[in-house]
């Protein structure tokens, strides 16, 4: 693949996560969640499966300690999550989503299907699942967290 081919395919996926997290984000305030950013929802992606603390959440995103701790603070604010106790260490506190969270959560999931099916009706359902396994395939392991 010559330089220039591979700059443009760079540009479309770089295109096409952008445009995807802007209307997931879209989504989730359409159906009622406001106040809401795409940083949450990269946020929520971490909180999500039990919860974490701010370093976690920090470590998650790719941002210092102080940065998680303010996101957390106004996630808590808006009512998306809660601090807890941590049940393995006395010091540190768990973040968890509350039901408006899971909720908020679940709005961002019905967006991206319906991005998704968008994408269908240009590719067609057969190659947009083709896309799926070739994307897989190349996918690092690790944190989806927004380029900063």
């Amino acid at each position: 693949m010559q330089n220039s081919e591979a700059m443009a395919l760079s540009a479309a996926l770089l295109a096409v996560a952008g445009e995807l997290t802007q209307r997931i984000n879209d989504g989730v305030v359409a159906r009622g969640f406001e106040g809401v950013r795409p940083a949450h929802g990269f946020a929520f992606a971490r909180l999500a499966p039990s919860g974490a603390t701010v370093t976690d959440l920090a470590v998650h995103l790719g941002v210092t300690k102080q940065a998680a701790s303010q996101l957390v603070d106004e996630i808590v604010r808006k009512g998306y999550a809660e601090r807890r106790p941590h049940p393995d260490d006395a010091r540190a506190r768990l973040v968890v989503l509350t039901e408006q969270g899971w909720a908020c959560t679940r709005a961002a999931e019905e967006a991206a299907a319906e991005v998704v099916r968008g994408w269908g009706d240009v590719l067609g359902e057969v190659e947009v699942r083709a896309l799926l396994g070739q994307l897989v395939r190349i996918a690092p392991y690790g944190p989806i967290r927004p380029a900063w």
